[in-house]
């Protein structure tokens, strides 16, 4: 059956009305829709939502299969209540060339949980020191126009240029993961109070915040775009706060958990609490709800890091940096941007969708809940109150820090062009 009537939806969290889809497209928005010939999906009391749109995710494939693939790393996705995700490039061998990009595209087109767009490595290896086949990324199949090292920091300033250069000639975006590594050396979690009770390396502040101003500057003098991945303190907001007042060309991104969690989390020395930026303090999190409040920073990416049980269970200086996300993001966002009053639904459709999918250029995402526009959709029961059990995840990982942690929210059905991904709660 082509043609679904979701029926008295909150549209972007606004007055009820009826969503017909018919094939890939909207046909119809508006009141007492008719149903005939339709497949009903009762929506009541319930908000729809454009599909959401992931700028950072790490699905894995190819080289390391043991802790996500393409196939489990989508389906995670779409119960996430995700349309399209893109896919960072420090995968084995890395993504920097068009045949590795293309590969990644591909099994994203096959798989048809949601659309993946692989992000191109900046440098050849991710070691810094040679830019990779920027334009030939760009050039194949895959269109890549954001390219990142993420994982690690582009962090010799003439490399950052020359990329910033290089991708201007085609509206392309560097997308950096601002870790200064020589102020990081041996770092276990945030530099701070929690750090020297607790004996750990610290990483301080200051290692994110001077690559972000740095890096700011060369994208005004080199006339190009700059993207700050998951940016996590509250100096970096007031970093990017002043380069925007500029009118410099950047945009930021906050992941989920660095707006819920603290490093009070990591004097559990559970190895969950392990990521990279690392869990900041209250006094951060706290600035960047409200920077991403005030649109300071633009989007909210989730860092969807997944890793292999061995990888995570075992002491905290040998664990593995990361965390799933795709599955748990909107509820965070739902428990501290909007339940907290700081963002309506239609501002998380604009940070979880909207905006990310300009950056990206993900076409057809990000669009209206209106007649004509493709049928990229989420809907979201905001009334639902659980606890978080990873063992129901699609995700190949389980490696995330809200296990028994009861978070609102779930997303009950997805669509990908019209085409069901998720059905009450169950992929398809």
């Amino acid at each position: 059956m082509s043609k679904i009537l979701i029926r008295g939806a909150k549209v972007l969290g606004g007055e009820p009305q009826d969503v017909l889809i018919d094939g890939e497209t909207i046909a119809e928005v508006g009141t007492a829709l008719s149903d005939e010939g339709a497949q009903v999906v009762e929506a009541a009391g319930k908000v729809l939502l454009p599909g959401l749109v992931d700028l950072h995710t790490h699905l894995r494939e190819p080289g390391r299969e043991d802790s996500e693939t393409v196939l489990t790393g989508t389906r995670a996705a779409a119960s996430g209540g995700f349309t399209a995700v893109f896919a960072m490039a420090n995968t084995f061998p890395v993504a920097d060339t068009a045949g590795v990009v293309e590969q990644v595209y591909r099994l994203g087109q096959e798989h048809g949980y949601c659309d993946v767009q692989p992000i191109g490595a900046v440098t050849v290896g991710l070691e810094g020191r040679k830019l990779a086949e920027l334009g030939a990324m760009h050039e194949s199949a895959a269109g890549v126009t954001l390219f990142s090292d993420d994982g690690k920091c582009v962090d010799d300033a003439v490399i950052m240029r020359r990329a910033l250069e290089y991708v201007k000639a085609f509206g392309g975006v560097v997308a950096q993961h601002a870790q200064e590594p020589r102020l990081t050396e041996g770092a276990q979690m945030n530099e701070g109070v929690v750090s020297a009770e607790l004996g750990l390396g610290g990483w301080p502040a200051v290692a994110e915040e001077s690559i972000i101003a740095r890096d700011v500057l060369l994208a005004e003098h080199v006339g190009s775009r700059v993207h700050i991945c998951h940016l996590s303190t509250a100096g970096s907001v007031e970093i990017v706060r002043w380069a925007k007042s500029r009118g410099i060309d950047v945009t930021a991104e906050v992941t989920p958990h660095h707006l819920l969690l603290t490093d009070e989390m990591v004097r559990t020395y559970n190895p969950v609490y392990k990521v990279n930026p690392p869990l900041r303090t209250e006094r951060d999190v706290m600035a960047l709800r409200e920077a991403l409040a005030d649109g300071t920073i633009d989007i909210v990416a989730t860092d969807h890091a997944p890793h292999p049980h061995e990888d995570k269970d075992c002491e905290w200086a040998a664990a593995a940096m990361g965390m799933v996300g795709l599955e748990t993001a909107l509820s965070v966002v739902q428990a501290t941007m909007v339940d907290t009053g700081l963002l309506t639904w239609a501002g998380v459709a604009e940070r979880m969708s909207v905006k990310p999918a300009q950056i990206g250029r993900a076409g057809g995402h990000g669009r209206p809940v209106s007649a004509g526009e493709p049928a990229n959709l989420t809907l979201v029961d905001t009334e639902y109150r659980g606890s978080v059990d990873p063992a129901g995840f699609a995700s190949r990982s389980r490696n995330t820090p809200y296990e028994g942690r009861e978070l609102p929210g779930r997303v009950t059905h997805t669509w990908l062009r019209g085409k069901a991904t998720l059905v009450d709660g169950k992929l398809t």
